[in-house]
């Protein structure tokens, strides 16, 4: 039986789920932002998804954490890999992983607006709804790492 009511969550929580969505399509596909936003804003944000119903997003948040990312993904990415022990790479974290993670830099980028606990604290809950291990607890080094350095 389908419960009416959305999740929980605010518009930029849901607009930040779509981004990493986004984002992870984007990788495996070799799309682009300007690919995958009109697909997400029409079909995918604010709609019943395996039978449950979701926040509305914030459109123009999600977009923005989207298009960022790609715009900024040259000066992402080298953050990302200094943030890693030595014997880590980019390359060898699984992919919602890394989408979560650049979306998260981005926000610490460009994104001065939002508190870094916020942000800390929302990519760190998106890593829980998606692995039980370890990854949530990586997560939340990585960001709070980058923290350290982008923001005073």
């Amino acid at each position: 039986m389908q419960d009416d009511k959305p999740r929980q969550g605010g518009a930029r929580s849901a607009s930040r789920l779509g981004a990493i969505q986004a984002l992870y399509q984007m990788e495996m596909n070799s799309e682009t932002a300007g690919e995958v936003i009109p697909e997400f804003l029409k079909y995918r944000l604010g709609s019943i998804i395996e039978d449950e119903q979701y926040n509305e997003a914030d459109n123009d948040f999600f977009q923005d954490i989207v298009r960022g990312v790609e715009e900024r993904q040259e000066e992402i990415d080298p953050l990302l890999s200094s943030a890693l022990s030595e014997d880590w790479t980019l390359d060898r974290i699984e992919s919602v992983i890394r989408a979560i993670l650049r979306a998260g830099t981005y926000e610490l980028l460009g994104r001065p607006d939002v508190p870094t606990k916020v942000i800390i604290n929302e990519y760190v809950d998106l890593a829980k709804a998606f692995f039980e291990d370890s990854k949530p607890g990586f997560v939340n080094g990585i960001l709070d790492r980058l923290a350290g350095k982008l923001r005073s």
